[in-house]
């Protein structure tokens, strides 16, 4: 099977990965976590959750769309939450709100999972998203 590796323009590099592999055949594309940061690598909604879910998201975006899809494409969603609690849901949804409309996301949104986690990435990083998409 054949595995094309890139890193999107406009995608924070460099990383010792990619941010998106494509498999052919039944085209397979998973974009790797993303976070609150620019393309630059800066973070962006320090101490924001929703801000940072709707900038993971963004940056989701960018992975699928240099890839050749959207998330009209997306058949699953990974969220990774640092220090989850029930009271932090309004705010994660809020940031999904922030960017439904920008990103077109689908709604229902595709089969999701929000995983609480110790930490991630960087003590700054609150959120973490995944994304696997099949294209024809």
């Amino acid at each position: 099977m054949a595995v094309r590796l890139s890193t999107p323009e406009g995608m924070f590099a460099p990383v010792p990965y990619h941010h998106v592999s494509v498999a052919t055949g039944t085209r397979h594309v998973h974009v790797a976590g993303q976070i609150a940061r620019d393309a630059e690598g800066n973070p962006v909604a320090t101490d924001d959750l929703a801000g940072q879910v709707a900038q993971a998201l963004r940056n989701t975006a960018r992975g699928l769309a240099g890839a050749g899809a959207s998330f009209a494409d997306v058949v699953r969603l990974r969220f990774f939450v640092t220090r989850w609690s029930p009271d932090k849901y309004d705010d994660f949804v809020a940031g999904i709100e922030r960017v439904s409309t920008e990103l077109g996301l689908p709604r229902p949104l595709p089969p999701l999972s929000a995983i609480g986690v110790d930490y991630l990435f960087e003590p700054d990083v609150l959120v973490e998203v995944e994304a696997y998409a099949v294209l024809d």
